[in-house]
């Protein structure tokens, strides 16, 4: 491949404003270009948890997220398949329910007791606001209330004092992504 070939056709951010390293971007589609042709090692979750550099007159970040979701619906669905393919659909369901049971049962703690706290003098996601969202997702767990992946990617929380470890958060959030796209 050229990097001309790999040139990623994004917008840049407004003047003056910070938007995505532009190589690293490249770089990156291209590693998923190359995976998504066969010659493997980039996987759904590679796509949710990447970052990339914030620099002014990069690329603009709305844009560049759209696109990662695009391909990451993509690469779940092509991973779904690959392990039906390998140990069948009613091995998948289980295995789909028990990820999904396993996160109901965090998800319906009693709110305020969900997550880990930050110690008071450390900031964290706002209580309230995460309590929100994960009861949103135990009624879809729970009773197949609609909620879609990209709601979920896209939850943003304020910071609090003593709130809940952004950290314990993120990962549960990223599988709530993984079994809502595993399951479509």
């Amino acid at each position: 491949m050229t990097s001309q070939s790999i040139r990623a056709p994004f917008a840049r951010a407004v003047r003056g404003a910070r938007g995505y390293d532009v190589p690293s971007v490249e770089a990156f589609l291209g590693r998923a270009r190359e995976a998504f042709q066969g010659s493997g090692g980039l996987s759904s979750d590679d796509v949710r948890t990447v970052s990339f550099p914030l620099v002014r007159g990069g690329f603009e970040v709305a844009s560049v997220d759209a696109a990662l979701a695009r391909l990451e619906d993509a690469l779940a669905a092509r991973e779904r398949d690959s392990r039906i393919r390998e140990s069948g659909a009613d091995a998948w369901v289980a295995g789909a329910k028990g990820e999904a049971q396993v996160l109901l049962a965090r998800l319906s703690r009693p709110e305020g007791e969900r997550f880990d706290r930050e110690p008071w003098h450390r900031s964290g996601y706002s209580v309230t606001e995460v309590d929100i969202v994960a009861a949103r997702v135990a009624r879809y767990f729970a009773a197949g209330d609609p909620i879609t992946a990209e709601q979920v990617r896209t939850a943003a929380f304020h910071p609090q004092r003593g709130g809940y470890r952004e950290e314990q958060v993120d990962a549960v959030l990223d599988a709530v992504v993984r079994i809502i796209l595993a399951v479509r």
